[in-house]
């Protein structure tokens, strides 16, 4: 390890450690007196849930089946709090109550009963002692926003009694977060927390100067999160419609009670929704790149229906380290950047320069995406360079991933420097040519990718290269690099000879994928990132012994 990889460890560690320790001391003695205060009287306003409900899952809840995180659960009579949980993910979506919303689906005093008989269960349980999951910030901050969002569902016909236990517990909770809000990890749990804040802010009866305290410091955190091309600091596609679906409800609660809305709240929102639409496929789903799972139709649609910001997506994210090629019906994403900070790339993948390509409602080419429900170490099987559709050199990632449990699973050396070129022709083609120097290190070698895309979108030319730093062909050694294409699930192959298959959608839509520069091989993959969990798929290899093949170069012709 260099000297100042070991520089910059040793101050990740420092960062972290003082992190810990500033959450600590601000937590100071935990004692049911610690956090308590004054019980709100009533809420002020219970802001609108946009994200979708399903009459299924309401009608299990309600038989006391929990179907949550891809797994179900049982009650048998007996509280989901009383029971050993199937998963951690299924323990974090039980206390952070999302699944409320499906509750409106249901009979409306059936839903109720049973509801209050849940939420009671966990003030019994958990709401007493400020320990383990159901006290993690980003755990709070979802139950606080469910809660108070579906608060009529909770509180209709209530007695009184349970009435001013919910509060109380609710405005413990508020206090709780407020007062660890500053060391919480950074990223997207500590703009959680800011949203569900400020949120409580406006629901419960505050002060003028509690909501303006609030506005400000969520106004910083998205500032310091939201990058000036929309893209969120975790260079997730994810992030920014997860954000979206409280963002929006926040700034119509806003307007609604007549408050001021936070200075930074409308910009943002205008800055994420061009990006967000820059991520998304032609079918619909947004783009798998850095931790993105995912995405179910109906979930964008109810937020792109409150689209203000017009036009075609952009052709970059310069900030967020995205390029995006179209023409015709073809669409091509390609990841041309790196973790924007360390400590928040526990989720990013060493998949610089990898790419998706679609046509029309179909994706041919993806990333094998994060698996939503799987346990840890398939999550960080997802984010190697070679679950992406990109080449791997000698069975190496691009970029490390940590191996410390203190500083979690960061991407820690790697890509440092990446040269883009782009230009447009002037029959409408466009052309990508980038480099990475994520092997310099370790082989002594760049990796070099050219794309060209037709005028109409019918015709994609690929080269694939490994060259040294001062622009010469490798000669000599024994490294072997393979470039893969991961496929959809839903496309079919065709193999045709050893240079050419053939790419089939379920429409009849084919494309031909050719090679003349290696053989082009069929191999097992897995796509991780399937509403029906993980899931066996197919790509297609080309390797190259960098001694005989250093480059190679691809074509895909649309029949």
């Amino acid at each position: 390890m260099r000297l100042s990889d070991r520089h910059r460890l040793a101050c990740l560690y420092a960062s972290e450690a003082w992190r810990r320790f500033s959450q600590r001391l601000a937590v100071g003695r935990v004692s049911a007196l610690r956090f308590a205060g004054r019980t709100p009287d009533r809420l002020v306003v219970a802001p609108t849930d946009l994200r979708p409900a399903d009459a299924f899952t309401a009608e299990e809840i309600i038989a006391g089946r929990f179907p949550l995180a891809g797994r179900m659960l049982d009650c048998e009579g007996e509280s989901p709090f009383a029971l050993d949980l199937p998963s951690e993910e299924f323990a974090r979506r039980l206390h952070c109550f999302g699944w409320l919303r499906h509750m409106r689906m249901a009979e409306k005093d059936v839903a109720s009963a049973v509801v209050r008989t849940v939420i009671d269960d966990w003030m019994q349980t958990h709401g007493r002692v400020i320990a383990g999951l159901a006290w993690h910030p980003e755990v709070i901050a979802q139950r606080i926003i469910a809660w108070l969002s579906h608060s009529p569902v909770v509180l209709r016909d209530a007695d009184y009694r349970f009435y001013r236990r919910f509060l109380k517990s609710l405005a413990f909770q508020v206090r709780y977060l407020r007062h660890i809000a500053d060391v919480i990890r950074d990223g997207e749990p500590r703009l959680q927390a800011r949203i569900a804040l400020a949120m409580a802010s406006i629901a419960m009866p505050h002060s003028n100067a509690a909501i303006r305290r609030a506005a400000r410091h969520l106004d910083r955190e998205l500032d310091r999160q939201i990058l000036a091309d929309g893209g969120h600091v975790s260079r997730n596609p994810r992030v920014g419609l997860d954000l979206l679906f409280d963002l929006l409800p926040l700034r119509q609660t806003y307007v609604n009670l007549g408050h001021d809305v936070p200075q930074r709240l409308i910009p943002c929102i205008d800055r994420i929704y061009p990006a967000l639409r820059f991520f998304r496929h032609q079918g619909g789903e947004l783009a798998l790149f850095n931790g993105a799972t995912y995405t179910m139709a109906n979930e964008l649609l109810s937020v792109l229906r409150y689209d203000e910001t017009a036009g075609a997506p952009f052709r970059a994210l310069p900030q967020s380290g995205y390029a995006r090629l179209a023409a015709g019906e073809t669409t091509i994403i390609v990841d041309t950047g790196k973790p924007l900070s360390t400590p928040l790339s526990n989720t990013a993948g060493a998949g610089c320069l990898s790419l998706e390509m679609s046509s029309g409602r179909h994706r041919y080419f993806v990333n094998s995406g994060m698996p939503r429900f799987a346990g840890e170490k398939i999550r960080q099987l997802s984010r190697a360079t070679a679950a992406h559709s990109v080449a791997t050199l000698n069975d190496t990632s691009s970029a490390s991933l940590s191996a410390s449990r203190f500083l979690g699973p960061i991407i820690f050396g790697g890509v440092s420097e990446i040269d883009i070129t782009r230009q447009a022709g002037e029959t409408g083609a466009e052309d990508l040519r980038a480099r990475h120097d994520g092997y310099r290190e370790k082989f002594g070698l760049l990796y070099e990718r050219d794309i060209h895309l037709s005028a109409k979108g019918t015709e994609i030319r690929g080269l694939e290269r490994f060259v040294r730093p001062d622009g010469t062909l490798p000669k000599g050694g024994r490294d072997v690099a393979v470039v893969r294409f991961h496929v959809h699930p839903a496309i079919r192959i065709f193999p045709m000879n050893q240079h050419e298959v053939r790419l089939a959608a379920p429409d009849g839509e084919s494309w031909t994928f050719s090679c003349l520069d290696a053989v082009v091989v069929e191999e097992d993959d897995v796509f991780f990132a399937d509403p029906s969990g993980v899931r066996a798929a197919r790509q297609l290899t080309l390797t190259m012994p960098l001694t005989g093949i250093p480059e190679v170069q691809w074509l895909m012709r649309r029949d």
